[in-house]
């Protein structure tokens, strides 16, 4: 133990935080984070006075929140995957794990996609249309449209018919 340690100065950390203090530790904006608590992301204890207090280990499940939305989860997803965790501790490494490899797919499907749109950049990605000339060949009297509508070609994950 130092000097420092044992002085009346030193700060110990509180076992909740404000909702300012879990905002500043997470770079999270408290309307944010009041946001996640409505939506039932994230939970609170109220003070006698009604201030909400956070537990320590929200700063965890705020992270996960936003490497959820990252990867393209909706709040809806991510809630359903945060409701497999515990709420009043941080999760062990094997509820992380079993967590985290329902995501594996959805990463990989997203990796794909984003090739697929890099690939696309500069050619066609049906129908937006960059080459009305090209676009009578790839897309004759525009039968992408009976697939429905926005980028036909990019959304079945290649660029040509």
């Amino acid at each position: 133990m130092t000097a420092s340690d044992s002085s009346p100065t030193a700060r110990v950390p509180s076992a909740s935080l404000t909702v300012g203090e879990l905002a500043a530790r997470t770079g999270v904006a408290a309307s944010a984070l009041r946001f996640y608590e409505e939506r039932g992301l994230i939970h609170s204890e109220r003070t006698d006075a009604g201030h909400r207090r956070f537990s320590r280990a929200t700063i965890r499940r705020v992270a996960f929140i936003a490497f959820a939305q990252r990867i393209g989860l909706t709040l809806d997803e991510i809630r359903g995957a945060m409701d497999q965790l515990p709420c009043d501790r941080v999760p062990v490494a094997a509820e992380w794990e079993a967590l985290s490899s329902m995501w594996r797919a959805r990463v990989d499907e997203r990796i794909a996609e984003l090739e697929r749109l890099k690939r696309s950049l500069s050619d066609c990605i049906g129908c937006g249309c960059l080459s009305m000339q090209r676009c009578a060949v790839l897309n004759p009297g525009d039968r992408l449209a009976r697939e429905g509508s926005g980028p036909r070609f990019w959304i079945r994950g290649h660029s040509t018919p």
